[in-house]
């Protein structure tokens, strides 16, 4: 119900300023994942055996970048939240032109390719977060959370704010393709309605 409340703004006047909400908060969504993600990393020492009494003791450390679909996850998170910055850039900075024809389809179609992007890869870090808290018994992978609690929490935090980008980026979406439909609705009203000439 709200997302239809939006959309139907996003048709009126007020439309630049709500996508351009929606983008500084897609932007700020995405970038910290991004950053939060990039910067996750923990490192313990654990006693993997004995030798008499004396402990034999080994360092480990989690890194995102273990993990292949985490790297995806960082990246993509990037390239979205670059998107976004650009196009509030060219919002804030572009002058008074109002943007029409090929280039309001572009932004449309690149806003629709940047929520795949997104989900995507907030899917896949998901599903690794789920390996790494739980395991997989049938597969034999141990769960690392138990052992790497606050480098799972940083992952927690970052996941939310990447599917939080995934909804705000779904929005904005379906204000760029309303934005498409606009003018064909005025143009349609303005060649059915009969002129009247004395």
């Amino acid at each position: 119900m709200a997302v239809a409340k939006l959309v139907l703004a996003a048709t009126s006047g007020k439309s630049s300023k709500i996508l351009l909400g929606l983008r500084v908060l897609a932007f700020a969504a995405t970038l910290s994942a991004a950053i939060v993600m990039g910067l996750n990393k923990e490192t313990k020492t654990f006693v993997v055996g004995n030798v008499g009494n004396t402990p034999i003791k080994a360092t480990f450390t989690a890194k995102f970048q273990h993990t292949p679909a985490f790297v995806y996850f960082v990246v993509a998170n990037a390239m979205v939240s670059f998107h976004n910055l650009l196009m509030i850039a060219l919002q804030l900075f572009g002058g008074k032109t109002e943007l029409t024809g090929f280039r309001l389809v572009s932004v449309a179609i690149l806003d629709m390719l940047n929520v795949t992007l997104i989900s995507a890869a907030a899917n896949a870090a998901a599903f690794m977060a789920e390996v790494g808290k739980n395991g997989n018994k049938h597969a034999r992978w141990d769960k690392i959370c138990d052992r790497f609690a606050t480098y799972c929490d940083h992952g927690a935090g970052a996941l939310i704010a990447a599917f939080a980008g995934v909804v705000l980026m779904i929005i904005i979406s379906a204000v760029s393709i309303s934005r498409l439909v606009q003018p064909n609705k005025c143009s349609i009203s303005t060649a059915a309605s009969p002129s009247v000439v004395p």
